[in-house]
């Protein structure tokens, strides 16, 4: 999936302005430009438009993390050269100190029914027998699931 969509998903669903995502960077110190952050929310029509590398992604996932539970260990965390649905779907689920009904939840919101087995499959070492790749149209709908539910306590 791409890093831009995603990162504009949860501008949208968490209501991120662009000092609130610059100092997601600073807390896990990834130096980034705020000309890079303007050109990463720009749609793609439009001129000035950078993809999203997948480092500042999971740096900001990272710093996502550290905001909503605080450094493990007092360290913090690196950023991942190379990211993957199943990655970014486990920041995510961290960050949100998400267990497993509450993503079955967030999926039902969004008409994705799945059972736990099915789930924790996404969660496994890629070497593991039951390993799932979580494929982008899974984790599109687990970001519509959250926006859905952030709608819903907006009212």
């Amino acid at each position: 999936m791409e890093n831009n969509y995603i990162f504009y998903k949860l501008r949208k669903i968490y209501q991120w302005d662009e000092e609130k995502i610059g100092n997601l960077f600073k807390s896990v110190e990834f130096i980034v430009s705020p000309l890079d952050i303007f050109a990463w929310m720009k749609q793609e029509q439009y001129e000035g438009f950078k993809e999203m590398p997948d480092q500042p992604l999971a740096a900001l996932l990272n710093g996502f993390i550290v905001e909503r539970r605080g450094l493990q260990d007092g360290k913090i965390p690196i950023a991942e050269e190379k990211l993957t649905n199943n990655i970014i779907f486990r920041k995510l689920r961290i960050a949100l100190n998400f267990k497993d009904d509450d993503i079955i939840e967030t999926l039902k919101k969004a008409d994705i029914r799945i059972g736990k087995p099915e789930l924790n499959a996404f969660f496994r070492d890629p070497k593991h027998a039951h390993y799932r790749i979580c494929g982008d149209q899974f984790l599109r709908n687990f970001l519509r699931g959250l926006q859905l539910e952030s709608y819903k306590n907006q009212k």
